[in-house]
Order: C-alpha cells, then sequence, then structure tokens
C-alpha cells in the first residue's frame, strides 16, 4: 500500500528489476576489485561522484572483502581504525571518513605511476581476450610509421589470420633452431602449451632506421624485453571490466571451454602484474586504445 492504495504490479516489477541490476552491478564490481581489473580507488572515485552509482550504494564491508588478502578478521580491525561503521555504504562516507580510507588505500595498494622517460621500442602486452591483437592491427592499418613487430609462434593459424602478416607459423623444430641461433629477443610458452617469440632481425632494423617498433606480446616475453633493454617502455592493456573479459573470451568461440577456463585462471595472474608496466590503459574500444598506445609513442601523453 501507498498513500491508501495499492501499488500496480508493473511498479513492485519495475522495482524488483531495479534491485536485480543493482545488485548485479555491484557484484560486478566486487569482482572487478578481486581480479584487479579497478583499482580500489577508482572504486571510491566513482561512489564520490555519483551518490546513485552502484559504487556508491556498495557496503564498506563487501568494498574491503572483495580486496585482495582482506578476510573477515582483518576487514573489522580496519574498519575500527578508519572509524568506519560496518553498516556503511561507500556513498555515505564522511569526508574523514572517505580521506582515512583513501589513505588507508594509497598505503596498502600504491596507485600506478608511469615511468619517466620513453623508448622506441614500445611493448603492449595484457591479459588473454583484451583485444591485444586487435589494438595492434588498428595501429598497423593506420599508423604505418609505426612498426609492428610480427611474433613466431608454434600454434596453428586462427581462421583468417595469415603467415608473415598476423604470426608467422612455425613448428617445434624451427622455433628451436630460432632460439639456439639467438634469433629471438624473448620467446615464451603461453598457457602451458604453444609457443611465442619476437623475431630479432626485424625489430633491429627498424630501431637503426629510427623508428618506433610497437611488440604485441605476453607479460613473460614482456618481462624478458625489460631485461633485455631496460629502456624499453612497457603498455599493459585493461579490460573495461572483468566480465567483459570472460565475455570477449567466449564470445571469440576459439578455444573450448577447458582452454578457456586455463586461461581465465592465468589471466588472474597476469592483472595482478600490471603494476609492472610503465603504463595503462583501458580498451572499452578499440580506436580510442590505440589512439592512446600510439600518443604514448609520440611523447603526447604527459
Amino acid at each position: 500500500m501507498v498513500e491508501g492504495r495499492v501499488v500496480p504490479e508493473v511498479d513492485r516489477f519495475a522495482a524488483s528489476q531495479r534491485a536485480l541490476a543493482r545488485r548485479r552491478g555491484r557484484a560486478s564490481l566486487k569482482r572487478d576489485l578481486t581480479t584487479r581489473v579497478t583499482a580500489p580507488q577508482e572504486i571510491v572515485r566513482r561512489a564520490v561522484a555519483d551518490s546513485d552509482s552502484d559504487a556508491a550504494t556498495m557496503r564498506i564491508t563487501d568494498f574491503l572483502m572483495a580486496l585482495p588478502a582482506i578476510g573477515a578478521g582483518k576487514r573489522d580491525r580496519i574498519l575500527e581504525e578508519l572509524h568506519i561503521s560496518p553498516v556503511k555504504r561507500l556513498g555515505g562516507l564522511g569526508v574523514r571518513q572517505l580521506a582515512a580510507l583513501s589513505e588507508w588505500l594509497d598505503g596498502r595498494f600504491p596507485p600506478h605511476r608511469a615511468r619517466a622517460g620513453r623508448s622506441r621500442l614500445l611493448v603492449l602486452a595484457g591479459p588473454t581476450a583484451v583485444g591485444k591483437g586487435t589494438v595492434a592491427a588498428h595501429i598497423r592499418e593506420n599508423h604505418p610509421d609505426i612498426h609492428l613487430s610480427v611474433s613466431a609462434t608454434t600454434r596453428a593459424p586462427r581462421p583468417g589470420e595469415v603467415d608473415g602478416v598476423h604470426y608467422y607459423f612455425v613448428d617445434d623444430a624451427e622455433f628451436d633452431r630460432m632460439i639456439a641461433a639467438g634469433e629471438l629477443l624473448e620467446h615464451a610458452t603461453v598457457h602451458n602449451r604453444h609457443r611465442y617469440g619476437t623475431p630479432r632481425g626485424p625489430v633491429d632494423a627498424a630501431l637503426a632506421e629510427g623508428r618506433t617498433v610497437l611488440l604485441e606480446i605476453d607479460l613473460q616475453g614482456a618481462r624478458q624485453v625489460r631485461t633485455a633493454d631496460p629502456s624499453a617502455t612497457l603498455v599493459f592493456l585493461l579490460p573495461p571490466s572483468w566480465d567483459e573479459l570472460v565475455h570477449r573470451l567466449i564470445g571469440r568461440g576459439t578455444e573450448d571451454a577447458e582452454e578457456q577456463a586455463r586461461r581465465l585462471r592465468t589471466a588472474r595472474t597476469e592483472l595482478a602484474a600490471q603494476n609492472e608496466f610503465d603504463y595503462l590503459v583501458v580498451n572499452a574500444d578499440v580506436a580510442t586504445a590505440a589512439r592512446e598506445v600510439v600518443e604514448l609513442s609520440t611523447g603526447l601523453v604527459r
């Protein structure tokens, strides 16, 4: 009853749907926190910016429990230390509580800091299905001045992939020969199955010509490049959300269920390593992400 009248069934249904959408939104944010797709400071910023957002309606207890290595006991100690009631929602925190929470978050989860200086050797990495190849292809098509390195791999071509354009498809014997001959700048076994590597010759030649070189590789390879050339600029590509990453992986239909599960487990490990990189770029839109990467290579981003 509302002021003596019966609430129409359609109103109750609409309210129920709104409540369900809100719960799903908060659940999605918690997955983003757990997998480190989104920094906790960003969730707090959203809560402050919009009092009606999913972030603002998240309970402080749920927020803390979604953070890595925070259990119930530690959660309660943190709330006591910050003088925050466990019934509070992020959007309902006072100015002093927000300041205390922000200081604690910055101490435990230091914000990402871009490294000073850039190199003409640009490395693009990120978790499976984040769209590294799509972003790199967009750069190749629209910025011919940037040399996109073509990797060698022992996996079979996917539909539409062309040898020498997307990858050099080689067998294990040829891959072993390239390693033995020192022809690879970096190489790694990815997802415990196939090997990938970057041929050194084309990279060295392009750098000698004064061109910017973009390597689209995995986390292991990025670490090897950093060791071989500490001046290399490393860019980590993030998905807009964990749910979107899962959607992209399943939607492309190139792996069976077992392989998808394996790749998602690996993705969690890769996402946890993002602070090893110099810059973070979110791939919500391919053209926008590609532009941000290109701007990093040309020094337009500060």
